[in-house]
């Protein structure tokens, strides 16, 4: 039970929601068929960390009293009852849309994906020659005794949960295996075309074609095979400590992941009850952890579904702009001396950071390198210019965030990589991850040190910034190049940055500067100023944050939320939000910028950061959130702010309906943001 004295939505169910808004592309009729497909895939892939993360930390606080419990608003076991009920219901819509998308809409595209009893003579042949040159020798069935312990299955891998059935007669006579489905191959087999239709099959079902080849040595009247897939908890227990043993615990760390406590079994809802019943007492699962599915599970290999039909069953490709003024071959330092520049991703292209590191390394001048890394693209182009710059003689300094979730052992691969190259790489404070996206150039002109800073919303992962909607600083503005040289001076000798004017940094600082913004909005409006506030954000979970926005609004100021994700904020409730208006905007890119902007009674204040208004960025890792001084700058992303609240197509009101078209013209926010930027730029 929530104990807040305020509306307040418990941050799990809010997740899910979030989630079934993801669902609902897939249902969208606007919404060409492959990219329909991969909404699927995105919905099953964030369950999927859901139940590794979040249900495995609920898990984790129900085995503590009730006094820690009241510390969290609510009873977690009811949370996981609730969860449970809300999956349910959304597996059975992902369903629904799955049985309609590939049994229907792909028919009309002449696309056939068929199974195993589909198979005709004309096929047979083939796909049984695949099987046996690319396939068999990867399977290993295990099989199940009474006294065999049941094996440990791995972490969200795929599974045949098998039975070799006896003639009727021989009754407790049946036998029963565990398989993995290999995962180095494509799940997707593209068959030869015959009769002018394009058909495919998945290695499940080939699989299931070919069972027999795998069992020749056995006597059965028939065999059978259903998926199952098991998530496990994904949280590391580990010291504080960041050092070199923690490096090596934590790869220790990662390992265990794979073995961690079962959070959910994800199973064919076609399997037998009795079948069933073998499987759920050997795994000793309880009912909360049983999550009836689809037939083919891992749905987030989905995302690479082929389109063999035509580039109009996807979203039509729009090549990144530039940015103008930093187009062609001309030095972007020189560039930026006179002026910001901003990098609006992925409509704009993520070349213009490289470029800006890449000179950075080949420039004689440039003396020093300071960069915080999060996440990076698997091939990525940021490391090189760093190793690039180590290589030229630069002083290169990165903080590498090793603990980054899911991202660890690819950081830990990096760490080791830059520092082959010289490069000195910090691991970040005790206690605290490191969630800033900041990087600090050092060049000697006239004999002078000047600086220049590249900030942003988004990690430096050339890979997902052709998905992620960000924002990118360029700047040499010397009240943020000040701020940004003191910001690295603390961190690189692991303690906490505090003290700025002009950056917002958390943990010490942020959430007094902007519970302090807030209150001088509600000074505003009291005072008969102009006083608003338009937030758009990832996440919105702290209670504290939440309490004064209900505050702001029941001091008159107008509150406009662009929340993707969790809100646990309750709009349009009398005598608390009733000045709140609150959308979601799910559409082909992820929207994942933080804006803040304040009335300021007229004087209005603009600034990005790094963090949402979630207690961990706020009081648990270190973000910058940065001032935009540009007045034309600030324009653009007001802008650009603009037509998102304008939206009516794929922005979601919070009881995640679509907003009612209040024109005759439909406004689509993120076609229309990439045309404003053509013209404009």
């Amino acid at each position: 039970m929530n104990t807040l004295s305020f509306p307040f939505v418990n941050r799990e169910l809010s997740w899910l929601s979030f989630n079934e808004r993801v669902l609902q592309e897939a249902a969208d009729p606007t919404v060409p068929l492959i990219e329909k497909i991969k909404f699927l895939s995105i919905f099953s892939s964030n369950l999927d960390e859901f139940y590794r993360v979040r249900v495995a930390t609920l898990n984790r606080l129900t085995d503590i009293n009730t006094e820690a419990k009241e510390l969290f608003g609510y009873n977690p076991k009811k949370t996981l009852k609730q969860i449970k009920e809300l999956v349910v219901k959304q597996e059975v819509l992902f369903n629904q849309l799955y049985e309609d998308i590939f049994k229907n809409q792909l028919a009309q595209e002449h696309i056939e994906l068929i199974n195993e009893h589909q198979i005709h003579e004309q096929y047979d042949e083939y796909v049984k020659e695949y099987f046996r040159t690319r396939v068999l020798a990867t399977l290993v069935p295990v099989l199940i005794g009474n006294r065999k312990p049941f094996p440990e299955l791995k972490d969200q891998a795929t599974y045949f949960w098998i039975r070799l059935k006896k003639d009727s007669k021989s009754v407790g006579r049946d036998r029963y295996a565990v398989m993995e489905l290999p995962d180095k191959i494509s799940r997707f087999v593209v068959l030869p075309q015959i009769d002018g239709k394009h058909k495919m099959i998945l290695l499940d079902d080939i699989i299931r074609y070919c069972l027999d080849d795998v069992f020749f040595n056995f006597e059965y009247a028939a065999i059978e095979a259903y998926s199952i897939q098991l998530t496990r908890d994904a949280e590391l227990d580990l010291d504080k400590e960041v050092n070199e043993k923690f490096i090596e615990r934590l790869s220790k760390g990662l390992q265990k992941r794979k073995k961690g406590k079962p959070m959910r079994l994800l199973y064919d809802v076609a399997m037998p009850a009795d079948l069933f019943a073998v499987l759920t007492h050997k795994l000793d699962l309880n009912v909360e952890s049983l999550i009836p599915g689809n037939r083919y599970l891992n749905f987030k290999d989905f995302i690479t579904f082929p389109n063999v039909a035509g580039a109009n069953l996807e979203n039509p490709i729009t090549p990144p702009l530039p940015v103008k003024g930093l187009e062609g071959n001309k030095s972007v330092l020189a560039r930026v001396t006179k002026k910001d520049f901003l990098i609006n991703l992925p409509y704009q292209s993520f070349d213009h950071i490289i470029h800006f590191l890449r000179e950075a390394a080949i420039d004689p001048n440039v003396v020093d390198i300071h960069i915080t890394l999060y996440r990076l693209a698997k091939d990525s182009k940021v490391i090189n210019a760093l190793i690039n710059a180590a290589r030229n003689g630069k002083k290169v300094y990165c903080l590498v965030e090793v603990t980054a979730r899911f991202d660890e052992q690819a950081n830990i691969n990096w760490t080791q990589r830059l520092e082959e190259e010289n490069v000195q790489v910090i691991y970040g404070l005790p206690g605290y991850k490191v969630h800033s996206k900041i990087c600090l150039i050092t060049r000697l002109e006239k004999s002078k040190k000047t600086n220049y800073v590249l900030l942003s919303t988004g990690n430096f992962n050339e890979s997902t910034a052709k998905l992620y909607a960000d924002h990118t600083l360029l700047t040499a503005n010397p009240k943020i190049t000040t701020e940004a040289v003191k910001f690295f001076s603390v961190l690189n000798k692991n303690r906490i940055p505090k003290g700025f004017k002009h950056l917002i940094v958390s943990p010490t600082e942020s959430r007094q500067r902007w519970l302090k913004l807030i209150d001088n909005e509600i000074a505003c409006a009291k005072a008969g100023k102009k006083a608003y506030m338009i937030l758009k954000m990832n996440s919105l979970t702290d209670s504290q944050m939440i309490k004064k926005l209900y505050d702001a609004s029941n001091a008159g100021v107008k509150i406009q939320l662009i929340i993707r994700g969790m809100c646990c904020l309750i709009p349009h409730v009398e005598g608390f939000s009733q000045n709140i208006e609150a959308y979601s905007i799910i559409d082909k890119y992820l929207e994942h910028a933080r804006v803040f902007i304040f009335g300021n009674g007229g004087a209005e204040l603009l600034f990005l950061s790094s963090a949402d208004w979630m207690s961990r960025n706020l009081d648990n890792r270190i973000e910058i959130g940065f001032p935009i001084y540009d007045q034309r700058i600030k324009k653009e992303i007001k802008h650009i702010i603009e037509l998102q609240l304008q939206d009516n197509t794929k922005a979601r009101a919070l009881n995640y309906k679509k907003r009612p078209i209040s024109s005759t013209k439909n406004h689509r926010s993120q076609v229309e943001i990439y045309d404003y930027l053509k013209i404009n730029n």
